[in-house]
């Protein structure tokens, strides 16, 4: 009867070891949103789960510094758009990039059409919304590449440092605000300003595009072997949900939507959002294409005498992750 019970016991411990699931936090850069469907949507579907991950899903907000909370040790991975990871890093934040789940970028310029804004010339002495807290480099590479000052002075622009809201625009402050395709436009539209009075500037137009919603771990994290198996099979399960979602918009809005523990969001916000940045990861493997890297740097060491980055990064992204996901 003992043998018989330590063998039970030993078949126990036995089982447990083998199907304990490895711990991962995940911190986003913004709250609960379409932005983030792959993510949920891997959460939901069990997709992490069939790669022995028990992941926990962060949302982020005005109040939260992703790569802070990455600092602190209160996550093993973060999303982050890559001009502010570089910047980062550049000051003393060694912030790697693992993973691309986005391609293309979704910033852009908002403008009303009565403000005389119709192309980049127009821009000089008007006012324009820029968000700031890391997210101000795309908007200071483009002003610097256009020769545009941002101090306001005289040929220059005035910066309104823009909440992360629509306002500015809705009350004529600025001639033009900073939004994304999938989330502030939609704002202004159902603010009930129709498309032909606004005019938009896509920085992937304007050929000023830089990466966005990247995955970033810490750099001494990528020198234990059992963490890069745990992130190449997390990256794994996360483009089975970007793909996923991709596929069935309306469905990971709804999971969105569950994982919102705010009750701010809405069906039909989430379903659009969802819809729009289908398009952002549209060929994304989630590898990191070196050749979208090179122009994302190259875009923010062209700031004349204030770039972003004032030399190109060094060992600032690695492909071993995804290397490992694709085996």
């Amino acid at each position: 009867m003992k043998k018989l019970l330590l063998s039970a016991t030993a078949l126990a411990a036995m089982t447990t070891g083998a199907f304990a699931a490895d711990d991962v936090t995940l911190q986003l850069k913004w709250v609960t949103q379409a932005q983030f469907a792959g993510y949920y949507v891997a959460l939901e579907k069990g997709l992490y789960e069939a790669e022995d991950l028990n992941v926990t899903i962060k949302p982020g907000g005005p109040d939260v510094a992703p790569v802070q909370v990455l600092l602190g040790g209160g996550a093993d991975v973060m999303v982050d758009w890559m001009p502010s990871a570089l910047a980062a890093r550049e000051n003393g934040a060694p912030v790697v990039n693992i993973a691309q789940p986005y391609k293309s970028s979704g910033m852009m310029l908002t403008c009303l059409k009565e403000s005389g804004v119709t192309s980049p010339e127009d821009f000089a002495g008007s006012t324009l919304g820029v968000w700031f807290y890391g997210n101000e480099y795309p908007f200071l590479s483009w002003m610097s590449k256009l020769g545009i000052a941002t101090d306001g002075s005289e040929g220059g622009v005035n910066v309104l440092k823009q909440g992360f809201n629509v306002d500015p625009l809705l009350q004529k402050q600025a001639a033009c605000i900073s939004t994304m395709t999938y989330n502030e436009y939609w704002q202004v539209i159902d603010a009930g300003i129709s498309p032909d009075e606004l005019v938009t500037f896509k920085y992937e137009d304007q050929g000023v595009a830089t990466l966005e919603d990247g995955l970033y771990v810490l750099e001494d994290s990528l020198t234990d072997d059992a963490f890069k198996d745990k992130m190449a099979r997390f990256v794994k399960a996360s483009m089975a949900g970007w793909t996923w979602a991709a596929e069935n918009p309306e469905e990971a809005a709804e999971i969105v939507l569950e994982y919102d523990e705010t009750g701010a969001q809405t069906e039909k916000h989430q379903i659009r959002m969802m819809g729009e940045v289908a398009k952002l990861i549209e060929g994304s493997t989630g590898a990191l294409d070196i050749a979208d890297y090179d122009r994302t740097v190259a875009s923010l060491l062209s700031g004349g005498s204030d770039p972003v980055i004032t030399k190109t990064p060094e060992g600032a992204y690695t492909t071993e992750i995804t290397d490992m996901m694709m085996k």
